[in-house]
């Protein structure tokens, strides 16, 4: 528990007049916590538009390798990095300086426990660790995944048992990340922002700060809304996946390829969106987010059935590739146990570096624990990282025609642009493809 702590002496008045001035001029100094795939990105965007900034972690490796120029993240060139060092940018795990800036932002990871249930323990933890630093004309933002009523229940009571009054004194805002890693378009500018305040001056404080980093906020009443507008976003993609998954394995007892069928109703001018099936979902968002609802939903006596199912038949799309693959293997004399297998990409997106939640790496588990003699080939991902639930001890293999050429299947989970296709079709002996980019045009390509 902190202590109250004596806070120098400024009236409610004084406050927020202050912290929007501040904010409008752009000299107000912005403290990033978390600086990963949300975090940075963030920080760059603030100090392209001026703000000076400040990068908080508790990864002492990260914040050397940050401070020293290099990046952790590969869609992001180090050069970067050294021109936001240039600004003024320092990374630091000292904590204590938070009282040095003026506008706080939480990208910290909210997953999963193993029974399924958000995990905000990243997120209260960096929250305690700020109270006894936190002091009038602080603007403090949540943009974590989580659900409805975490700022109200979790952020909002912390902040004021330190004394400090939210709406008058310390301003708290919800304003979920939408970052999509990778996409050259939809950089940090010119994704809309939502922003909720915990109050109105809290709200005001939030959209008058992000409306100096992106080209659209869009404010709503609460900080609830706010939470709820994120995880509805994510579970409409995690649905619609689950049912173009679906479809996809009715399609397959049928002999009919569903990315054709695909590719066929997305012509319609209206009333249809194409979604495409894979290996099951990965990320930081889709893969956990729909847990956060179910969740909080079992408090108010809902049960979210048609949200459970489909997070049933896209988890349940690893074992279904698995299968596909003994069938495949069987087809042509061979049994997984003892079958040379090349897994092609691990990241959980196309031409990311990204495990996080990767269907690959449990599949790849899967694979191994059968007796299969497994590799992987990703050149995004060099070498398997110290992952805290998975122990993979493998680095990437050179797709090469003799390498392709030497296994007994190559699995194709994640459609890197960097690889050979046409080098691939020509050497594999057999291919299983869950992503239709091979879309059966081979005798030897069956589809997953």
């Amino acid at each position: 528990m902190s202590t109250l702590l004596q806070r120098p002496v400024e009236t409610k008045l004084d406050s927020l007049p202050q912290l929007l001035k501040a904010l409008q001029s752009r000299s107000a100094r912005v403290g990033i916590l978390g600086l990963g795939y949300v975090g940075m990105p963030l920080a760059l965007r603030c100090s392209e538009v001026g703000f000076p900034v400040m990068g908080f972690d508790i990864d002492e490796e990260k914040v050397e390798r940050l401070n020293a120029g290099r990046s952790d993240i590969a869609h992001i060139p180090s050069e970067r990095i050294v021109a936001l060092r240039e600004a003024g940018f320092e990374a630091t795990n000292d904590f204590s300086r938070a009282s040095d800036v003026d506008v706080l932002i939480l990208c910290v990871p909210t997953p999963l426990t193993r029974h399924r249930e958000p995990d905000l323990s990243f997120v209260i933890s960096t929250v305690e660790s700020l109270l006894p630093y936190l002091r009038p004309g602080h603007l403090l933002s949540l943009e974590s995944t989580t659900y409805p009523g975490t700022t109200a229940e979790e952020i909002c009571p912390r902040v004021e048992r330190t004394g400090l009054r939210v709406g008058e004194e310390v301003f708290v805002v919800y304003s979920p990340e939408r970052e999509d890693p990778g996409n050259a378009y939809y950089d940090t500018a010119r994704i809309p922002k939502v922003v909720g305040g915990s109050t109105p001056g809290c709200r005001q404080a939030g959209v008058t700060f992000y409306a100096q980093i992106v080209e659209t906020v869009v404010p709503v009443s609460s900080t609830q809304v706010a939470e709820l507008t994120k995880l509805l976003e994510n579970i409409h993609r995690a649905v619609n996946i689950g049912l173009v998954n679906e479809m996809k394995m009715v399609a397959d007892s049928m002999g009919i390829d569903i990315f054709e069928v695909i590719d066929a109703a997305a012509t319609k001018p209206f009333g249809f969106t194409p979604y495409y099936p894979g290996p099951g979902l990965g990320g930081h968002c889709i893969p956990i987010d729909p847990f956060y609802l179910t969740w909080k939903a079992r408090e108010y006596g809902v049960n979210t059935r048609f949200i459970e199912l489909a997070g049933e038949i896209n988890y349940s799309m690893r074992n279904w590739v698995v299968t596909k693959l003994i069938e495949a293997l069987n087809s042509v004399g061979k049994a997984l146990r003892g079958s040379r297998i090349l897994v092609l990409g691990v990241a959980y997106k196309k031409n990311l570096d990204d495990l996080r939640e990767s269907p690959a790496i449990e599949i790849l588990e899967k694979l191994l624990a059968r007796g299969a003699l497994a590799d992987y080939s990703d050149p995004h991902v060099p070498r398997f990282p110290k992952l805290r639930q998975h122990k993979l001890d493998l680095s990437s293999v050179e797709v090469t025609a003799a390498s392709v050429a030497s296994y007994d299947a190559v699995l194709l989970l994640t459609d890197h642009d960097a690889f050979d296709y046409e080098l691939i079709r020509r050497h594999a002996r057999l291919i299983v493809d869950t992503r239709g980019r091979f879309r059966r045009l081979d005798a030897k390509v069956v589809g997953a």
